[in-house]
């Protein structure tokens, strides 16, 4: 398997054993498509920095530090990959939308992208993307309030959900856990998937996001159904059978259920 795909699979392993608190390697073998021999493999990579801990037949999230080490372990892993998929999406994003942009490493590579999209208004649902967009030219930013979630520094909770309420969007971009032929959008937190659900409320038009790796990925918690979302970006592997079997079958799930879909 290319370097390009480990890396985008340590990514999802290490967030399904966050999201799943104790998951055994037969179940992450299932969930990824991949032998147990590489789940172990993987597992032993993510012990090594810290960010798992290996137990008999499974793993579990290191919990001590998790609230560190959540969003900056992702956040450097398959850049290329993620600043790919961000240009795609802000070319989808027209200027002088007002703009819901959610939380996740690879929404802070299109926030950097829509600054070309100027004049935008833009909600952060992030801490990341409210402080990269400040002070933009051309960017009215907008900080949607709430809790920032320890590790992942995204916005949720009663008030987040409360100030959404108040607002309607353009766009909403969402980033997702897992997309899934017959159980649609999900997401491994449940507050973030309340905030998702609540985006998809306020908008006109919602485009997801997401690297190959999670299609056909059911994440804890479900966030809708395949045609509440308008358009999906995601890379060219995602059609490629032989790294990502899921691929193929959920590209078309999608497509039969209206989605706009973008390999890039």
């Amino acid at each position: 398997m290319a370097t390009v795909n480990v890396a985008q699979r340590l990514d999802l392993t290490l967030r399904l054993v966050q999201g799943g608190g104790r998951i055994s390697v037969g179940r992450l073998a299932q969930r990824l498509g991949v032998s147990e021999m590489t789940v172990r493999r993987d597992l032993a990579t993510l012990e090594e920095q810290g960010l798992v801990r290996r137990v008999h037949g499974g793993a579990v999230p290191t919990r001590a530090r998790a609230g560190e080490d959540g969003f900056a372990a992702r956040e450097s892993w398959q850049a290329a990959t993620k600043d790919r998929l961000s240009a795609a999406v802000a070319a989808l994003v027209e200027p002088g939308s007002r703009v819901l942009l959610d939380a996740g490493t690879t929404t802070v590579h299109v926030a950097e992208h829509l600054v070309a999209r100027a004049p935008l208004t833009v909600a952060a649902l992030s801490l990341q993307t409210a402080a990269l967009l400040a002070d933009r030219p051309g960017i009215e930013l907008l900080v949607v309030g709430g809790r920032s979630r320890p590790g992942e520094r995204s916005l949720v909770g009663p008030l987040a959900l409360r100030t959404l309420g108040s607002l309607v969007f353009d766009c909403f971009v969402m980033s997702i856990g897992g997309v899934h032929a017959e159980q649609g959008w999900s997401e491994f937190s449940l507050d973030d998937a309340a905030v998702k659900q609540a985006g998809l409320g306020q908008a006109t038009r919602t485009i997801a996001v997401a690297d190959a790796t999670k299609l056909g990925v059911r994440a804890f918690s479900q966030v809708a159904p395949l045609g509440a979302v308008d358009a999906f970006v995601t890379d060219s592997a995602a059609d490629d059978a032989g790294t990502h079997p899921n691929g193929p079958r959920t590209l078309k799930a999608l497509r039969d259920a209206g989605v706009d879909t973008h390999l890039a």
